[in-house]
């Protein structure tokens, strides 16, 4: 069954680079980011996971806990994370769950559940798994987004995308195309123009159904 925004995330127990963890409780109060990969050692994936912790601050400020994913064991793991370490110059602060039966992919509709890894697998053979899912602190899905093997994930986006979501988490607003911090948010159609004065203020208008504040 796919897994739908809204929807509470699986929860799972699993061993990862960092020890056995228990998925919801490891989330706690947090937002979370659970990322994967097919395969430990791909290149793809080594600057990914890179550029994810050279963002350990900013993980950080917006309360955000990051777990990869990958088919390989623990001991794999550790040793990747060598390599990860050398190329992005930057310290592998979050856990890599290990997920050699597959059963956080398949939990997470990232495989489907007749999918097994065959001896002597390539990436190829779990290519689907090359996923973000952020996660809030009801542990519900926020927002998915899956990419094929030849295109880097950017990790600019994905913190653009968070920070929108913990923006509009409590709040009667959207955020508008390309929005950054900082930038005007759009009042919530659930609020009429009288309601949305008194609760934000004069705004601007572009059009009936635009209003557009700063917050």
């Amino acid at each position: 069954m796919a897994l739908r925004i809204n929807d509470k995330v699986p929860d799972f127990t699993a061993e990862t680079s960092q020890g056995k963890i228990s998925f919801h409780d490891w989330i706690g109060d947090s937002w979370a980011i659970l990322f994967s990969h097919p395969k430990d050692f791909t290149p793809v994936c080594t600057t990914e996971f890179g550029v994810v912790a050279q963002l350990s601050d900013e993980w950080a400020k917006r309360g955000t806990k990051v777990i990869g994913v990958s088919v390989d064991g623990v001991e794999d793991h550790k040793k990747w994370i060598g390599d990860i370490e050398s190329y992005s110059n930057a310290t592998v602060d979050f856990p890599i769950i290990a997920d050699e039966g597959l059963e956080v992919s398949k939990a997470f509709d990232m495989l489907p559940a007749e999918a097994y890894l065959p001896d002597g697998r390539t990436p190829a053979d779990s290519a689907t798994v090359r996923s973000v899912f952020i996660i809030g602190p009801d542990k519900q899905l926020k927002l998915s987004m899956t990419y094929p093997m030849t295109v880097g994930r950017n990790f600019a986006e994905v913190l653009r995308a968070l920070d929108g979501l913990q923006a509009t988490a409590n709040a009667p607003i959207a955020t508008p195309a390309n929005w950054t911090t900082g930038q005007d948010v759009i009042i919530a159609l659930s609020l009429n123009d009288e309601q949305a004065r008194e609760k934000f203020g004069e705004f601007d208008q572009p059009l009936p159904y635009v209003r557009k504040v700063k917050l």
